[in-house]
């Protein structure tokens, strides 16, 4: 028996639970809340996708099968798929790797109408090895499957959403509620079954529901509803990412047939007044009653309470998420391979921490700046951050991380970064940045150092009136060599590219995709996704329209209010620029086509771009700048060097000189200096090095150089030691 039942209901993904149920169990566990979480989707998933779910599933289906053509192979195939089901889901959990070679052998595996992409994908199979192809061949399995599914079982059906139309801003409930007084799905059905034999086992008094997108809704209120008509005495909530953007108008009490609150923002204190509330209610009156940020109904009408005065905590008062009752061991690891970056995602299990609540920048206007979720920023100090991280890696036994910030900030990466190289401790993560210009090339190549294989950042618009417009606070001459850093230390870089924006013209979007193109073939940008700009009630863009060039549609609000259909002034169609901006991204990803003419992706007349064709490149020529500021840190990544004296001569003259020796990882590196200034630099190194205590700055070094010798500038910038800079001598 729980005090607190929190569920993710389903589908969100299927390598990693999502976070917001461990972040608050996390939470609860500090203030002694017993409290059960469950990913509702991935046990979903495995009902289904079992031998004794397909058998259930095809007998459903032996009457709506024959939808088309495909349907009616995959049905025919049905005991194909039924013998290999269990196998593929035990490979794909990680538990059976020596099935891949029989799945890349051929004629293992059933195929359906998604195996006929392969002609197209052969090319990348190239790079990838036996595991991640078959890996990819059993995605396509599985997605075949879903095909039909959606076509003869339910339409709704989706591995990482269902119901996604229902829960997309609607600004009435209406459909939604009509949906929810139809009988239950086929998929509704092994939902409520799974969600009854774990509310018979804990019999909580309170269960949450952590929403984060439009497709997690439908079934959110669904379960909501079985738990209404079969356990009366449960009280039910609802937090997270949907309502936090799309519930802050609500006034339908219909929904309050379903939850008894609605919770906005930070979930930490509304849910420990909520289980005060619900599991202690005997303690005082209803006067006595604190809400925080919570929806519920009073006197048949909706209220929104917010009356304690209690301060929501801080960042460091939380505690580290608990992923304790989640079934970590069999999320499944499909691969993408049309997308780097989505593969990342959906490849791996990834432990999801903050290392900031908000954004530090929190200006751009198609953002939801004004939500607290953005717009109040505080950051985790480095070194409580990382004791977060080894605290989940003992307890999940993963090593991999996902830093899920708005945008992370680059002091703090760096701090992080060298926080994790003192410990020496092995792990790999990657997040969301901004292409600023503090990303230097020693700043990438210290996060690279610390286990970051890759960022994803919001170039958006590659135009630089768009990008002030957006208030962006970069330029796509920034963009470039922020991302030429990142790859050449080795990290994968993923830009989410926008358009559509108010305002912009044919010739921008043409102009833009140029610069893309030019950027990929390069080799700088290694992944990007192309999405059309939506307006947005809290940004903005949103909250002041007619700055932007844009007419809103004006609806009355009652339930979901965040997308807002609008009219841009320009009259421009953009969206018959999707096709054509997806098909030239998913080509230049793949490193082919970077010839073709822009014109080629479109079915219809464009402008010729004004991009000239070097343009990228001359932006990565700029020289750089020798000029060090005297409060700039300097450390030493690499190993302590070997030292061998020796003797020059010269003209008749001799002199003793050192020669120190490094060894990276990969190659070994001499250098050779004057033994005084040799023995007194390999101090230096000792002092600067990672594994010090103290930070060194450049004017400390300075000065200490200038005690024992002359010419500082002309030692520090000389060849000898601009050598150690790739290796581990870094300016940050």
């Amino acid at each position: 028996m729980k005090d607190l039942f929190l569920i993710t209901p389903p589908f969100t993904q299927l390598n990693t639970p999502y976070p917001a149920t461990a972040y608050l169990k996390g939470f609860l566990n500090t203030k002694n809340i017993s409290s059960f979480q469950m990913d509702l989707g991935i046990e979903v998933i495995l009902e289904i996708f079992s031998k004794k779910g397909l058998e259930k599933m095809f007998q459903f289906s032996s009457s709506r099968f024959q939808v088309d053509e495909n349907c009616q192979r995959i049905y025919t195939l049905n005991q194909d798929y039924i013998q290999t089901i269990d196998a593929v889901i035990d490979f794909l959990q990680g538990k059976n790797p020596t099935l891949a070679r029989q799945i890349c052998s051929g004629n293992f595996l059933p195929e359906a109408s998604r195996f006929e992409q392969l002609d197209d994908m052969e090319y990348a199979f190239g790079t990838m090895g036996m595991q991640d192809k078959a890996k990819h061949l059993a995605t396509l399995y599985l997605e075949d499957l879903s095909d039909y599914i959606v076509a003869c079982v339910d339409e709704n059906f989706g591995f990482s959403r269902y119901a996604e139309r229902l829960g997309r801003s609607a600004n009435s409930f209406d459909e939604l509620y009509y949906q929810l007084n139809q009988k239950s799905t086929y998929i509704d059905e092994i939902t409520l079954s799974v969600l009854n034999q774990k509310l018979t086992d804990i019999q909580p008094k309170l269960v949450c529901f952590s929403v984060p997108f439009p497709g997690n809704l439908y079934s959110a209120f669904r379960c909501a509803q079985f738990i209404k008509t079969n356990f009366p005495t449960i009280k039910t909530a609802m937090g997270g990412g949907f309502p936090n953007t799309e519930l802050r108008d609500l006034k339908d009490k219909r929904v309050f047939e379903f939850f008894d609150f609605i919770t906005l923002d930070d979930g930490e204190l509304p849910i420990e007044l909520l289980h005060h509330s619900v599991c202690h209610s005997d303690e005082g009156g209803i006067s006595s009653i604190q809400f925080k940020r919570t929806f519920l109904l009073e006197k048949n009408e909706v209220v929104y309470k917010n009356n304690s005065t209690q301060p929501d905590y801080k960042q460091s008062e939380v505690g580290t998420p608990d992923y304790s009752d989640l079934q970590l061991g069999n999320y499944i690891s499909v691969i993408e391979i049309a997308n780097p970056m989505h593969s990342l995602w959906s490849d791996g299990r990834w432990n999801k921490l903050t290392m900031a609540h908000g954004c530090y920048w929190g200006k751009c206007t198609f953002c939801d700046i004004s939500l607290d979720y953005i717009k109040l920023y505080e950051p985790i100090v480095a070194k409580l951050l990382v004791d977060r991280m080894e605290e989940l890696i003992a307890q999940t036994g993963e090593n991999g991380f996902h830093f899920v910030d708005e945008a992370a900030p680059p002091a703090l990466m760096r701090e992080v970064a060298l926080e994790i190289l003192r410990r020496k401790i092995t792990v790999s993560w990657w997040t969301n940045i901004r292409f600023e210009k503090s990303f230097t090339a020693d700043l990438c190549q210290l996060l690279k150092a610390s286990g970051c294989i890759a960022v994803s950042g919001g170039l958006e618009v590659a135009s630089d009136r768009l990008l002030e417009l957006i208030k962006k606070g970069v330029t796509v001459e920034q963009v470039a060599q922020v991302t030429r850093n990142l790859t050449e230390s080795g990290i994968m870089v993923h830009a989410y590219l926008m358009y559509g924006y108010p305002t912009q013209t044919i010739q921008e979007t043409i102009d833009s995709l140029e610069m893309v193109r030019q950027l990929f073939e390069l080799g700088i940008l290694q992944s990007g996704f192309w999405h059309q700009f939506a307006m947005t009630a809290h940004s903005p863009v949103g909250m002041f329209p007619e700055e932007f060039g844009v007419i809103p549609q004006q609806n009355d609000i009652t339930f979901a209010n965040n997308d807002i259909l609008f009219t841009d002034k320009t009259g421009i169609n953009h969206d018959k620029f999707s096709f054509g901006l997806k098909k030239s991204l998913f080509n230049f990803m793949h490193g082919i086509c970077f010839e073709y003419e822009l014109q080629e992706w479109f079915d219809f007349k464009i402008p010729k771009t004004k991009i000239a064709p070097d343009y990228i490149i001359s932006c990565l020529e700029k020289e750089e700048s020798f000029n060090t500021k005297p409060s700039t840190k300097i450390v030493w990544i690499g190993a302590r060097p070997s030292n061998e004296l020796f003797t020059k001569s010269k003209k008749g003259k001799s002199w003793e000189m050192v020669k120190l020796i490094f060894h990276s990882k990969t190659e070994a590196v001499e250098i050779s200096l004057e033994k005084e200034k040799g023995i007194w630099f390999a101090e230096m190194l000792e002092k600067i090095s990672i594994s010090g205590d103290k930070t060194i700055t450049f004017s400390q070094i300075k000065s200490d150089f200038e005690l024992h010798f002359e010419d500082f500038e002309l030692f520090w910038y000389s060849k000898q030691i601009n050598t150690l800079r790739s290796i581990g001598l870094l300016t940050l």
